[in-house]
């Protein structure tokens, strides 16, 4: 008997649950059939979707249908094998499976006594993740949602860290005594960093940008002397933050020379291996990160390209007492929540609430196993080297950045064309022409004055053929645009 100030009943949720589970198979088994890109202009959708709530409650055979009608077809496809812009966010099977557990536990991992078993999952899934990447276990962590949300975490702790600066209590506003806070990135490092420094009280003047090699990696000799010269005129340098893969174009900073510089410096070094890092699953790729256990904190997102459900950012750290100290504030309505001997996540970070992100990594990586997940990152990799190779190949055109991971940057460069302008215009073009063909979806980047095409391999769902047929794709977008 329906109760009229109750829940769905379980019986009905029990039939509709198994029609969900039938829609979401049957996209993921017809995604292909999509463009990846709707052929719909802004508000389309909107005029479809009803101007005021309903009075009544519907059926949700009816809700589903304009679900399908309205809203599966209209989004952008991450999931489809052809989408190759920004960086892979894709959703596992194993993945997706976790996160309808997770909302049907509703379990909020702030304290340990309010989620005994969720805390205890997230600490595992943590060690496992560490050990995985092959860091030591002298490296703490939690989950968090975004890298930028991390690395906001991480720049509020190295700033609360500064000596006598008592910026927890304090605050930064209308104290004269104290020089402006400096942090440093590479001029290749991700806008996130500037939005923590706008959050954190340093603002984006604060950033200085340190400018990058031939391989788009900050130079230790321009972080130096940028210390120094900022020492001179009164600021106040306290956090360097050094990228392991950068988005525009896999520029990978030196971990192990900026270290030295921090350790020397007494600065903090938070690594920004948000994309990169997982390429660490595979052994072979390690030497590139070379250093990277000596930062203060690290990130690497496994929901960029490890097939986690959006969001999941790993946060190391090598003190969460740095975090805990920046962070914590346990009023005395919560003070029966804590216990001392067991790990309280909300008091690590902003977020008194929290999801239960570790329970989809969980499920996936015993799905996958640690070899099968390696094994896949390999796969894009080696994708990417062969794409690298066709453009090496190919008269008129020309690769931007090295392929270090499943990133490959290049551009139409037809001979003697030299003027960066006409370039730019060039590729724009075969961009636009390429996306307006909804097969695949591309992104493009510019770095060192050089406007530049991005194709990123990291779906599991893109195979050989989808890399190939990419590639025809943007030959033939070419000739059309050069003639």
């Amino acid at each position: 008997m329906n109760d009229p100030f109750g829940d769905m009943p379980v019986g009905d949720f029990r039939r509709e649950a198994h029609r969900v589970a039938d829609v979401v198979a049957d996209y993921l088994e017809h995604l292909e059939e999509f463009d990846v890109l709707p052929r719909i202009r802004p508000g389309e959708v909107r005029a479809h979707l009803q101007d005021a709530p309903p009075e009544d409650g519907e059926p949700l055979e009816t809700i589903l249908a304009d679900y399908r009608r309205w809203i599966e077809p209209n989004v952008t496809h991450w999931q489809h094998p052809g989408f190759m812009a920004y960086f892979p966010s894709v959703a596992s099977g194993p993945g997706i499976l976790g996160e309808w557990l997770a909302a049907g536990l509703n379990s909020n991992v702030m304290f340990w006594r309010n989620a005994p078993a969720s805390t205890e999952v997230e600490q595992t899934v943590v060690e496992w993740l560490r050990g995985m990447l092959g860091l030591p276990d002298t490296l703490d962590g939690m989950l968090t949602d975004t890298a930028s949300i991390s690395s906001l975490l991480s720049v509020v702790a190295a700033r609360n860290a500064v000596p006598g600066l008592e910026s927890r209590t304090q605050g930064l506003a209308g104290r004269p005594e104290i020089g402006r806070l400096r942090m440093y990135a590479s001029s290749e490092a991700h806008m996130s960093i500037d939005k923590s420094a706008i959050v954190a009280g340093v603002g984006t003047e604060g950033v200085r940008r340190i400018s990058t090699d031939a391989e788009f990696a900050m130079r230790p000799d321009a972080l130096a002397a940028a210390i120094a010269e900022d020492r001179r005129d009164g600021w106040l340098p306290f956090c360097v933050v050094g990228t392991l893969g950068t988005t525009g174009c896999n520029g990978i900073d030196p971990a192990a020379a900026l270290a030295d510089i921090c350790e020397r410096e007494r600065l903090w070094l938070h690594l920004d291996a948000a994309y990169g890092g997982i390429a660490a699953l595979c052994e072979e790729k390690r030497s590139l990160f070379a250093g990277w256990e000596r930062a203060d904190s690290l990130i690497v997102n496994p929901h960029k390209w490890m097939f986690t459900p959006f969001d999941a950012s790993l946060l190391l750290f090598k003190d969460a007492e740095a975090y805990r100290s920046a962070f914590s504030i346990v009023p005395e309505y919560l003070s029966g929540s804590t216990v001392d001997a067991a790990r309280n996540y909300s008091e690590l970070g902003l977020q008194l609430g929290r999801r239960f992100r570790a329970l989809k990594l969980w499920m996936q990586i015993r799905y996958f196993g640690r070899k099968g997940i390696a094994d896949r990152i390999r796969e894009h990799c080696r994708l990417a080297a062969t794409f690298a190779e066709w453009v090496d190949a190919a008269p008129d055109w020309e690769r931007t950045a090295p392929v270090p991971f499943g990133l490959v940057c290049l551009r139409y460069r037809p001979e003697g064309e030299a003027d960066e302008r006409r370039l730019a215009a060039l590729n724009r073009r075969i961009l636009e022409r390429t996306n307006a063909g909804r097969e695949v979806y591309l992104s493009h980047a510019e770095s060192a004055g050089r406007y530049f095409l991005r194709v990123v391999v990291g779906n599991p769902r893109t195979g050989p053929h989808h890399v190939r047929r990419c590639w025809a794709i943007l030959q033939e977008a070419a000739a059309a645009v050069h003639r």
